[in-house]
């Protein structure tokens, strides 16, 4: 409909960098900090995320909820890191920022959080469970990738919420799927959104890749199975959950090429989407 409108939104991004409820910059040192080649210590990196009250507490409030099960109730950043790992703790510093962006005065009432959160946390389940099967990256990279993966849609809504909403209708109207009404409407989905947001936040590249690539994984030039087992997850999550959301990607073919039976790796996904309630992630989060 109005690509010229689609672009004007893209040339936006970077400035977005600034969204978050804490600096960019506490992100570029933590993942500096947490990198595979670091050896920075844990009670440096817990000093990291201690500078900002806010972001502790929520992160543990996070940690602390029905979604861990933890035994004991864990008071301390060092400690959460300990019991949780660092990669789990800093996908909760991420989850918790992007949730501060629906907070925001503007965010429009009708955009479904709850349902979306639950879905985030559904994809990220299920890429972490792919990754070994497909011979993807880092699990835990993909996890945090699929908490991230429709980061894109939110940012729209918050920013471009007339527009957001006239995707979505025209999703719905034309029975087709979220990302095809998008590239009908303005010629950008929100793979590419998220991405290039996530970009302006530092974020290393096996994160962004595979959220810009996961509706056009073949087309990917880098982190391509990363992004392989983000599309297949996110078919699975709609359908093991009877979304009723269009699904285009060809995830049972994917499976095949990998040598896994679509049957088998559905029932799986339910199991573990049963057993581990994304939609209690989603509640602590907005506790």
């Amino acid at each position: 409909m109005s690509h010229e409108i689609g672009q004007r939104f893209l040339l936006d991004l970077p400035g977005m960098r600034h969204n978050l409820p804490y600096s960019p910059a506490l992100l570029t040192t933590l993942y500096s900090q947490t990198g595979q080649t670091s050896v920075t210590p844990l009670d440096e990196i817990a000093e990291t995320l201690s500078r900002d009250q806010g972001l502790t507490a929520k992160v543990l409030t996070v940690a602390n909820s029905a979604f861990y099960g933890l035994q004991q109730e864990v008071n301390t950043v060092a400690r959460a890191i300990a019991v949780l790992g660092l990669a789990e703790v800093r996908t909760l510093v991420l989850a918790v920022g992007v949730k501060a962006l629906t907070d925001s005065k503007d965010f429009p009432k009708d955009f479904p959080v709850g349902p979306y959160w639950e879905h985030q946390l559904s994809v990220a389940i299920l890429a972490r469970m792919l990754a070994p099967l497909m011979g993807g990256g880092d699990p835990d990279n993909l996890f945090t990738a699929g908490v991230l993966h429709d980061l894109g849609k939110l940012l729209t809504a918050l920013h471009r919420p007339e527009d957001w909403r006239a995707i979505s209708a025209l999703a719905e109207g034309g029975s087709i799927s979220y990302s095809e009404a998008e590239d009908e409407y303005w010629g950008i989905e929100h793979g590419v959104v998220g991405s290039m947001v996530m970009g302006a936040w530092n974020l290393p590249a096996d994160l962004t890749e595979p959220v810009n690539w996961h509706h056009a994984p073949m087309h990917a030039p880098s982190h391509r199975r990363d992004a392989l087992a983000l599309c297949v997850a996110d078919a699975m999550a709609h359908i093991a959950a009877e979304t009723g959301a269009v699904v285009t990607c060809p995830w049972r073919e994917v499976l095949c090429k990998f040598n896994l039976s679509d049957a088998d790796m559905l029932e799986r996904a339910k199991a573990l989407l049963i057993k581990h309630d994304p939609g209690v992630f989603a509640a602590g989060l907005a506790a």
